[in-house]
C-alpha cells in the first residue's frame, strides 16, 4: 500500500484538504446539492458470505468491527472521498456504502456500482500465468529470453516467469505521461502504447541483478501480457475473459476496448483534489495499464474473485503457492500479484488498486475467515492508500 507522511497543518496538502472539506460543506448546504449522503449497512448478500451468516450469534461475536466501518462511512462525502462500498465475508459478514454518485447533483451512491479497479488486475493476469504453468505451456523458471527472444538487451541476466510474477524481474519502468495526477492529466485521452512502456523501460537497463531485489511496478505484468498472447496466440484480454471472468461468473468486469476513456455501465464519478478544488477525472485512457491495472470491475465480482483465488478454483496446487510465497530478499513483502500484511495480528494477503479518483482493495486471510473488498471514489486515490486502508479495510479484521 502506498503511504505518505500525514500532512502537518501548516503543509499545502493540508491546507488544500481543508480547503476541499470547506468547499464540500458549503456546496452541500446548498440548492440542488442538499441531498444527505447516504449510509447502507447490512449483511452482503453474496452466496459465499451464506455459511457465515447462518451461524447467527458466532457469526456475530466473531464478525468485523461493524461499529468503525459504521464511522469510516459517517460523513460522506469529506475531504478524503466522495463515495464507499465495503463488502466483508468469512465468519460475519457486512456491507455498507455511502456518499454520492457525482458532487454536481448529490445524488446517491450507485450499489455495486462498476469502477476502476487498478492493480487488482495483477490478480487476474497472475491467474492466467499460473494456469497456463499447470497447462505445461509455461514455466516458472523459462525466461523471457526463451519466449520473447530479443525483448531484453545483452546487459539483463535471465528474467524468469517467476520473477515477473514477484517484482523481482529487475526491470524498470518505462515511459510515462508524469509523476503525479496533476501531470498525467492534460494526457489523460493520449494513449501510450504498452509495447512502448517496456521497451523505454528495457532501454534503461537493468535496475538489479534478476532475483535479488523486489521492486513493486507495472512492467512487470506488461511483459507477462506479453507471454500469455505469445504462448496462446490470443489477446490477454480474451485469456482473462475465458480463464477468470467466465468461470468465476464475473458479469459486470472488463477491460477498456482500444483507447476508449470511458467506464461503460453504471458508475460514480471520480474526482481528484487538485490544490483544494476537485477535478472530474472520471475518463481516462489506460493502455499503459495492460494487465497491470486498467481492469473495471465492481465489489461484488472482485469478492467472487477474491474467493476463487483463494479456494485454489482457478489456480490449482502446486502452482497456488506462488500466490501466498514471499521471495526470499530483504524487505520483500508481495508474491505473485499479493502483499501480505498483519493487521491486528491476522496474516492477510491482499492487492490494493488506485487509479485518479479511484481506490480499491480486496484482502482476506488466507483461510477466508474474513474477506473485505472495498471501493472507494478517493480524492487522493494513489497517495492516500494507506490512511484509505486504515479507515475503510482494518476494521474487517479488528477481532
Amino acid at each position: 500500500m502506498t503511504h505518505r507522511p500525514t500532512p502537518t497543518p501548516g503543509s499545502r496538502t493540508a491546507r488544500s484538504r481543508a480547503a476541499l472539506a470547506a468547499a464540500l460543506v458549503l456546496a452541500f448546504a446548498a440548492g440542488p446539492l442538499s441531498a444527505p449522503a447516504h449510509a447502507d449497512a447490512r449483511p452482503a448478500a453474496h452466496a459465499a458470505s451464506r455459511e457465515a451468516e447462518a451461524r447467527g450469534g458466532q457469526a456475530e461475536a466473531d464478525g468485523p468491527d461493524v461499529a468503525a466501518l459504521e464511522r469510516a462511512l459517517r460523513g460522506l462525502p469529506d475531504a478524503a472521498a466522495t463515495s464507499a462500498e465495503i463488502r466483508v465475508g468469512g465468519r460475519g459478514s457486512w456491507y455498507g456504502i455511502a456518499g454520492v454518485h457525482d458532487v454536481e447533483t448529490g445524488r446517491k451512491a450507485l450499489r455495486n456500482a462498476r469502477f476502476r479497479a487498478g492493480s487488482t488486475t495483477k490478480v487476474v493476469t497472475a491467474a492466467v500465468v499460473l494456469q497456463l504453468v499447470a497447462e505445461g505451456r509455461l514455466d516458472l523458471d523459462g525466461t523471457v529470453q526463451e519466449y520473447l527472444p530479443g525483448l531484453l538487451g545483452d546487459d539483463f541476466g535471465p528474467v524468469t516467469v517467476r520473477q515477473l510474477l514477484n517484482f523481482t524481474s529487475g526491470l524498470q519502468g518505462g515511459r510515462t505521461f508524469g509523476d503525479t495526477v496533476d501531470e498525467e492529466f492534460p494526457h489523460r485521452f493520449e494513449t501510450l502504447p504498452p509495447e512502448e512502456v517496456v521497451a523505454t523501460g528495457v532501454a534503461k537497463g537493468p535496475r538489479h541483478a534478476p532475483g535479488a531485489e523486489q521492486h513493486y511496478g507495472n512492467i512487470h505484468y506488461l511483459v507477462l501480457a506479453m507471454l500469455i498472447e505469445k504462448v496462446t496466440g490470443d489477446t490477454y484480454e480474451h485469456q482473462a475473459e475465458t480463464r477468470v471472468f467466465k468461470p468465476v461468473g464475473m458479469r459486470h468486469t472488463s477491460f477498456p476496448v482500444d483507447p476508449d476513456p470511458t467506464v461503460h455501465g453504471p458508475h460514480n464519478r471520480g474526482y481528484e483534489d487538485m490544490d483544494g478544488r476537485l477535478v472530474d477525472v472520471t475518463e481516462w485512457n489506460m493502455a499503459d495499464r495492460k494487465a497491470a491495472g486498467d481492469m473495471i470491475s465492481t465489489t461484488a465480482d472482485l469478492e467472487r474473485l477474491l474467493f476463487a483465488v483463494f479456494r485454489g478454483e482457478l489456480v490449482p496446487e502446486p502452482q497456488l503457492r506462488e500466490m501466498f510465497t514471499v521471495p526470499d530478499v530483504p524487505g520483500a513483502t508481495r508474491s505473485a500479484s499479493l502483499e501480505r500484511f498483519v493487521v491486528d495480528g491476522r496474516v492477510v494477503w491482499g492487492k490494493t488498486g488506485a487509479r485518479p479518483g479511484y481506490h480499491t482493495v480486496v484482502a482476506a486471510t488466507r483461510d477466508l475467515s474474513r474477506t473485505v473488498v472495498y471501493a472507494v471514489t478517493a480524492t487522493d486515490a494513489k497517495g492516500d492508500g494507506l490512511r484509505l486502508a486504515q479507515r475503510f479495510a482494518f476494521p474487517a479484521f479488528n477481532r
